[in-house]
C-alpha cells in the first residue's frame, strides 16, 4: 500500500480536523475476516479534497453525509472524499477486514496448547487501516468509541474500561478514550486468563492466555508491585495526573515487538510470561519495559509527535525513564549496568553503519511513513536515551524535570515536535538549550575519549602530580565522570578508588587538568557511563585491566570496560582471541549477571561465530565451555542458568548433551526445564545427533506454541539436505508461516558447523527475501533480513551478492529489507575487517 507522504499529511491537518470516531467490530464471522463498521465525525476548515485510509478486503458501502460513494473509486489503501465544503461531516464506512498472521493489524492467534484462539491489535505506524478506516496521521488526535461483537466465552480489551452489555449476546462497549493519535487505538479479545486489583483509585489489570495462567500467577504480585511503584513514582516526578481511566497489561501472542504503549492497553510479547527459569536480570528487563511503557502515556500518548521524524520524542524518552524510574522505584537497582551491557552497543553499532541517523533527523529525511518505520533502531532508543542521560547530568535534574512539566502543560492532549520540546527546556534554565541540540541531536556518528595522563614537575619534596588529557575524535561537547584506580599492595588483583571527578570535555580537543600523586594503574574515562561515546585506554591502564579487571568494585564500572574491549575488538584494535583471553580470566568471578550474559553473548555470537576463521572456531567454543563449567560453580541461581545456556550453546560433545537430556539436568546446573530441553535439542540436531523422531517426541511432551516454535527451530538446524529443502520451502515458497514460526525456522537454518550444506542457499537468498518482502509485508521483511540473511557465511562472496542486489536487483528490496540488508551487509563487512587484521 502506498505510503502516506509528510506533504500530504501537513496538507490533510490543513484542511480537517477530526472529532470522533465510532467504531464496531464483529469478531464473529469466521477464522479469515472480521467486520468493521467506522463512523467518522469530522470538520473541513475550508472546501477540498482529501481521503480516508483503509485496506479492506471487502469494502461493502461508504456513506459521506448520508451521499454513498462508490466503492470502486478505493485505490489501494485510500478512498477518496472529494468536493467538501467547510464545515462539519460524517463519513460512514462499513467493510470486512483481514486478519493477520504477521504481528500487523488484527492478528489472529490459535493456541496449539488448547485450542483457544486470541485477537489483538497492533496498528502502529500506520496499520489502524487494516482494522477500521481512518485518517492515519499522528496530529489528527481524536476520541474514539468502540463496540466489539465477540464470542460469548470471550473477554475484550480496549483503551478505556471494557463492560458487556444488554443488546445482545457478546456484546461490548470500552468507554470512550480523550483525543488520541489513531495508530494508538487498541482491541483485544479472547477467552483471556485476567488478574484485576485497583490502585490509586483506577483499575488495573494483567492478563494472557489461558494456557499461560499458572506462569502469570507466580508473578502477579511481582508484576503489580513494579505496577504500581513506577506509577507513584512517575507521579512524583510529573505534575501532569496520569490521563486514562484504567491500566490494563495483556501479554499477547506472537508479538513483534517488546511491548506497544496502547493508552490504558499495554500490549506486551507474552514471552514476558515466563515458563521457564529466568535471571534476576531478565526479569529486571521486563521491570524495565513495564517502566518504559508505562512512561509512553505522557511520552506519546498524551503528548504525540507531530510527524514520525520526531519519534525519539517517544522512544528516546520512554527508554530513559525507563530505566531511571526503574531504578528508583523497585528492588532492581542495577539497570544503568544492564543498560549499558544490553542497549548501549546497540546505538554504537547503529551509529557506525552507513544506515545511521540523528536522533532527531531533519524532516526532509523522514519524507513518508515507509522512512519512519526505518528510524525504530538503536539510534532512536539507546543513543536516545543516552543523549538524555548526558542532557541532565550537563542540565541538571531539577532544570531537566521542570522543562518536561512544562511540556506536558503546553501540549497535552495535543502533537509537538523537537522545536517545541526545546523551547520547554529552554525556559527553564540557563544554558543554552539550542546548542547542545545541534550538537547532540542533529548529528550522527559515535566520539571516540582517549586518557592521555601526564606526569607534571613538582618540587623534590612533593609525592609527585599527574595530569588528564582527553583526545576526542568527534564533535560533541561532553560532562563525563573520570575515575582513578590503583592495585591494591595486599592483592594486585584488585583494585582501589583514589577518586572519581567530572569534568567537561570540550569538543575542540583536550581538557588539562591537574590531580595530586603519582599517576593512577588505571585512568577510566566516562566511569558511571554518564555520555554517549567509545572509550579508549592509555596502554598503563589497559595493562591494569587485563591483570585486574575482576577487582574493579563497581559492576558499571566494569560494564564499560567490556563495553570498550568490544569496541575495540569491532575496531580491529584488540584481537578477537586476546577478548576471549580476559574473558576467560575475569568472567569465572563476575558477580552481575547482565555482565556475564552480555560478555557470553559478544563472545559466542560474534567471536566465535563470525570474527574468528572457522579454524579457530571449535577452540574458541573449548573456551568458552570451560568458562560455563567455571560458572556453574558459583552459588547465585541466576549466574548458574546463564553458564548452563552457554555450556549447552558451546559444547560440542553429543554424549553429553543426550546424557543431560536423559538425566533431566547438567551436573551441578539447573534441572531441565522446556527452555533448557528445546537448547539441548536444538544443539543436538546442529551436531547431527538428533533425529525427526527425537523432535516430534519432545513435542508431544510440550506441544505450546513455544514448543512449535522450538520444533521449527530443530527442524530447520539438521544436518541433512531434505531437512534444509523443506525449511527453505517453509520461509520462501509458502506464506503460511506465522511471524514466529518463520522466525524460529531462520533461526535454525544457517549454523556455522554446516556451512558445506548451507552455501548453495547464499545466491538464492537474496531474491528469496526479495520475494518474501513484497508479498507478506513490513514485519516479515525484517525477520527476512534480521533471522534468514546467512549471517554463519563469512565470505566475501555473500557481500558481493548483497551490495548487487541493493545496487540491481529488480524488483528491488522494498525500504524496510533494503534497510535490514544494508545493516547486515555492514557487519558482514566488519567481520571480514577483523579476521584480516
Amino acid at each position: 500500500m502506498p505510503a502516506l507522504t509528510r506533504a500530504e499529511a501537513e496538507t490533510r491537518a490543513r484542511l480537517i480536523a477530526v472529532q470522533h470516531y465510532t467504531v464496531d467490530l464483529d469478531l464473529t464471522r469466521g477464522d479469515e475476516v472480521f467486520g468493521s463498521t467506522t463512523v467518522i465525525r469530522f470538520t473541513a476548515l475550508a472546501d477540498g479534497d482529501t481521503f480516508v485510509e483503509l485496506k479492506p478486503a471487502v469494502l461493502h458501502g461508504a456513506v459521506l453525509d448520508g451521499r454513498p460513494l462508490d466503492p470502486a473509486t478505493l485505490d489501494d489503501n485510500r478512498l477518496p472524499l472529494t468536493g467538501l465544503a467547510a464545515g462539519p461531516h460524517e463519513l460512514r464506512v462499513e467493510a470486512d477486514m483481514r486478519y493477520s498472521r504477521t504481528g500487523e493489524g488484527m492478528h489472529r492467534f490459535t493456541d496449539p496448547s488448547d485450542g483457544e484462539t486470541y485477537l489483538y491489535t497492533q496498528l502502529f505506524l500506520d496499520d489502524v487501516q487494516r482494522v477500521v478506516a481512518a485518517f492515519d496521521q499522528p496530529d489528527l488526535k481524536a476520541v474514539f468509541e468502540v463496540a466489539v461483537t465477540a464470542p460469548r466465552a470471550w473477554t475484550v480489551l480496549g483503551n478505556g474500561v471494557a463492560e458487556r452489555t444488554g443488546e445482545a449476546e457478546g456484546r461490548w462497549r470500552v468507554a470512550a478514550t480523550p483525543p488520541i493519535s489513531t495508530y494508538l487505538l487498541a482491541v483485544a479479545a479472547g477467552p483471556w486468563h485476567s488478574v484485576r486489583t485497583e490502585h490509586a483509585g483506577l483499575p488495573f489489570g494483567l492478563h494472557c492466555r489461558r494456557s499461560l495462567a499458572p506462569y502469570l500467577d507466580a508473578d502477579v504480585e511481582e508484576l503489580f508491585d513494579i505496577t504500581r511503584r513506577c506509577f507513584d513514582r512517575y507521579h512524583e516526578l510529573f505534575e501532569e495526573p496520569y490521563p486514562f481511566d484504567s491500566y490494563d497489561q495483556a501479554f499477547v501472542p506472537e508479538f513483534n515487538a517488546g511491548a506497544m504503549e496502547n493508552p490504558g492497553l499495554v500490549t506486551f510479547r507474552d514471552e514476558m510470561v515466563f515458563r521457564s527459569a529466568v535471571t534476576d536480570t531478565e526479569r529486571q528487563t521486563r521491570g524495565m519495559v513495564v517502566a518504559h511503557e508505562m512512561a509512553h502515556m505522557w511520552f506519546g500518548d498524551l503528548v504525540t509527535l507531530r510527524w514520525w521524524d520526531d519519534i525519539w520524542l517517544n522512544e528516546s524518552f520512554a527508554e530513559y525513564m525507563g530505566y531511571q524510574v526503574l531504578s528508583e522505584a523497585t528492588r532492581f537497582t542495577g539497570t544503568w549496568t544492564d543498560f549499558a551491557v544490553a542497549r548501549k552497543g546497540w546505538g554504537y553499532d547503529a551509529d557506525q553503519r552507513p544506515s545511521t541517523h540523528p536522533v532527531a533527523p531533519a524532516p526532509e529525511a523522514v519524507p513518508d511513513t515507509a522512512s519512519a518505520l526505518l528510524n525504530f533502531d538503536g539510534i532512536s532508543y539507546a543513543k536516545g536515551a543516552s543523549a538524555l542521560r548526558q542532557l541532565v547530568t550537563w542540565l541538571g535534574r531539577k532544570d531537566f524535570l521542570a522543562g518536561i512539566n512544562e511540556h506536558f502543560a503546553r501540549h497535552r492532549f495535543g502533537n509537538a515536535a523537537l522545536a517545541d520540546f526545546i523551547d520547554s527546556l529552554a525556559g527553564a534554565t540557563d544554558r543554552d538549550v539550542h546548542a547542545w541540540a545541534d550538537r547532540w541531536l542533529r548529528t550522527t556518528g559515535v566520539d571516540t575519549l582517549t586518557p592521555v595522563p601526564v606526569p607534571v614537575p613538582v618540587p623534590v619534596d612533593a609525592d609527585g602530580g599527574w595530569r588528564l588529557d582527553v583526545t576526542q575524535q568527534g564533535s560533541r561537547p561532553h560532562r563525563i565522570a573520570v575515575a582513578a584506580y590503583d592495585r591494591a599492595g595486599a592483592d594486585p588483583a584488585q583494585l582501589v578508588l583514589r577518586e572519581r571527578f567530572e569534568t567537561d570535555v570540550p569538543a575542540n580537543g583536550e581538557t588539562p587538568g591537574a590531580r595530586p600523586g603519582t599517576r593512577p594503574d588505571l585512568v577510566l574515562l566516562n566511569d558511571q557511563d554518564l555520555t554517549y561515546a567509545k572509550i579508549r585506554f592509555d596502554a598503563r591502564s589497559w595493562d591494569t585491566l587485563v591483570a585486574a579487571l575482576r577487582g574493579l568494585p563497581d559492576p558499571l564500572s566494569r560494564a564499560l570496560v567490556w563495553n570498550a574491549a568490544r569496541d575495540l575488538v569491532r575496531d580491529g584494535e584488540l584481537r578477537p582471541a586476546a577478548y576471549l583471553d580476559v574473558a576467560r580470566a575475569h568472567l569465572p568471578y563476575e558477580t552481575d549477571i547482565a555482565v556475564v550474559q552480555g560478555v557470553l553473548g559478544f563472545a559466542r555470537g560474534q567471536i566465535a561465530d563470525r570474527y574468528l576463521p572457522a579454524a579457530e572456531r571449535p577452540g574458541a567454543l573449548a573456551t568458552l565451555e570451560a568458562l560455563a563449567r567455571d560458572l556453574l560453580t558459583r552459588e547465585d541461581p541466576g549466574l548458574r542458568l546463564a553458564a548452563a545456556r552457554e555450556l549447552i550453546a558451546a559444547t560440542a560433545d553429543p554424549g553429553a548433551l543426550r546424557g543431560w537430556l536423559t538425566e533431566g539436568a547438567l551436573p551441578g546446573g539447573p534441572a531441565l526445564d522446556p527452555e533448557l530441553r528445546w537448547q539441548i535439542l536444538t544443539r543436538l540436531s546442529v551436531l547431527g545427533a538428533a533425529s525427526a523422531e527425537d523432535i516430534a517426541a519432545e513435542l508431544a511432551s510440550d506441544p505450546s506454541a513455544t514448543g512449535q516454535e522450538g520444533a521449527a527451530r530443530c527442524r530447520a538446524a539438521l544436518p541433512d539436505p531434505e531437512a534444509k529443502r523443506d525449511a527453505w520451502a517453509r520461509m520462501f515458497d509458502g506464506d503460511t508461516l506465522s511471524n514466529y514460526l518463520f522466525t524460529a525456522t531462520a533461526q535454525g537454518f544457517w549454523q556455522p558447523e554446516q556451512l558445506d550444506l548451507v552455501r548453495e542457499y547464499v545466491p538464492r537468498f537474496f531474491p528469496a527475501a526479495v520475494a518474501v518482502a513484497a508479498r507478506r509485508g513490513p514485519a516479515l521483511a525484517e525477520a527476512a533480513g534480521r533471522w534468514a540473511f546467512p549471517v554463519a557465511v563469512v565470505e566475501g562472496a555473500v557481500l558481493d551478492l548483497g551490495e548487487e542486489c541493493l545496487r540491481t536487483g529488480d524488483p528491488a528490496p522494498t525500504p524496510a529489507l533494503r534497510r535490514r540488508l544494508a545493516d547486515q551487509l555492514d557487519d558482514l563487512r566488519r567481520a571480514l575487517h577483523v579476521r584480516s587484521a
